[in-house]
């Protein structure tokens, strides 16, 4: 069901325009309901999912930067539910965390959010219970904090690109736990959509100056991106500005990771610009983008870094505190046992209990945080990938930066990609007090043991 050149017009007979989500108006109730959209290719039906207000995604939530957001949360599905706000460095218990921050809102219940952003940037939003399952039907949205002196650009564009895993006819596949998935590389679909729909054309014009916010929404897939007929700088990663805008062609997405570009239309006249992913050496287009006229004799100048958010410095590395993350199983992982609620288990009992991963030796969330700070404390994490798959770990409360093996710091994240076999060091103030999670976003891999959390006194 991917979509290559060759069917990419038959998906999109009618030309249709990707969603204007930058035009949506938000009420203060966000309502977690069923609903019928048409996420499938041409000529199949609508299918029925899971969506805030009922579809895919739910409301742009759109506010300036220190502003402060409140939504009552109204539960109309049938399973327990929550909202975590992804990549907000937020008050704790407004977190979202079903276990960790508060309990599941029960089907019929409600819970009031409130809470302030205090960075600008692109961030989005999704439930924290039964994630793989509710994200898989649809449930997420996106959240856009808004810099106080934006760059100049004709137009600013959101793609929540995610990936289905559709029956012959269309439908959701409802298999939410088969153990390949868990134990291997997560739920991968077979049809990608931006913004819940196929995708479609979008109409633009030469040297016209555009702002893209990707956004990965995908339960496990990695997505490899690449442009065509578009030339342009990331500012932005994981919300966070750049120091120095970078020239990039090309961009690799892990699930939960996004990147603002901006990005001038080089094509002429005439022709198409577009935004490819990459799986297995085909390419599969996710967004064209006709020219039609022209915005301005010649392409702008390069931008000026985005203004840096309110995030603290990093403290002496030297003298940090260092604790080391050991990620272990998954299939040909060879991990033996580990523990569950104290009690060693074989893996073939941790098998029995749909756990097929363990951080430091212990399957699930610990009893006992992976560690305790002091606030305002610099903290080192060693992550060491001994399995044979890509995680993308997040840390939830605070953006971190990867130390390299030379001591220099890589960009702010609250995401890291972990290939098999690498192991990472990040380096975070823990400002932010509260008990925060810290997991993999291959939602199957998390619910599969890999998660763990830290306190912050």
């Amino acid at each position: 069901m991917q979509v290559s050149r060759r069917n990419f017009l038959a998906t999109t007979a009618a030309a249709a325009i990707l969603p204007n989500l930058s035009s949506a108006q938000t009420p203060t109730i966000l309502r977690a309901r069923t609903g019928m959209q048409h996420i499938a290719p041409e000529g199949f039906p609508d299918s029925a999912i899971w969506g805030y207000d009922g579809g895919v995604p739910g409301p742009l939530i759109r506010v300036p930067q220190g502003a402060r957001i409140t939504r009552q949360f109204v539960n109309d599905l049938p399973q327990g539910s929550s909202v975590h706000w992804h990549g907000i460095r937020i008050d704790n218990k407004m977190d979202g965390v079903v276990g960790l921050t508060q309990d599941a809102v029960a089907p019929g219940d409600t819970f009031d959010y409130d809470f302030t952003v205090p960075d600008a940037g692109t961030y989005w939003y999704h439930p924290h219970n039964r994630t793989s399952e509710q994200m898989a039907r649809g449930l997420y949205g996106p959240l856009i904090v808004e810099e106080a002196n934006p760059p100049e650009v004709d137009r600013d564009d959101i793609f929540l690109i995610d990936d289905w895993r559709l029956t012959p006819d269309g439908k959701i596949d409802e298999s939410f736990g088969p153990s390949t998935d868990w134990s291997h590389a997560g739920r991968i679909g077979n049809w990608v959509t931006v913004n819940g729909r196929a995708p479609t054309t979008h109409p633009v014009r030469q040297f016209e100056r555009l702002r893209l916010r990707l956004v990965n929404v995908s339960n496990s897939r990695i997505f490899d991106l690449a442009l065509d007929g578009l030339q342009g700088w990331i500012v932005a990663l994981d919300g966070q500005p750049l120091e120095v805008p970078v020239e990039a062609d090309r961009l690799t997405l892990a699930p939960a990771q996004r990147a603002d570009m901006i990005l001038d239309v080089t094509a002429a006249e005439g022709e198409e610009a577009a935004l490819v992913m990459q799986d297995r050496g085909a390419i599969f287009f996710l967004a064209q983008f006709p020219v039609e006229g022209q915005a301005r004799e010649a392409r702008m100048s390069a931008p000026k870094a985005l203004p840096a958010n309110p995030v603290p410095a990093l403290g002496d590395l030297e003298t940090a505190r260092r604790v080391d993350l050991l990620m272990e199983g998954g299939a040909m992982g060879g991990m033996r046992g580990a523990l569950i609620d104290g009690e060693m288990k074989t893996a073939g009992e941790l098998m029995n209990n749909n756990l097929f991963w363990a951080f430091n030796g212990v399957a699930g969330l610990p009893e006992k945080p992976l560690l305790t700070a002091k606030r305002g404390e610099t903290i080192r994490i060693k992550i060491i990938n001994d399995t044979s798959f890509p995680h993308a770990m997040h840390l939830h409360g605070f953006h971190f930066r990867k130390i390299e093996e030379d001591g220099a710091q890589g960009p702010l994240r609250d995401t890291i990609l972990l290939q098999r076999d690498e192991v990472a060091e990040i380096a975070f103030v823990a400002d932010n007090p509260g008990d925060w999670l810290f997991h993999c976003h291959m939602l199957e891999h998390a619910a599969g043991g890999m998660l763990t959390w830290l306190k912050v006194v």
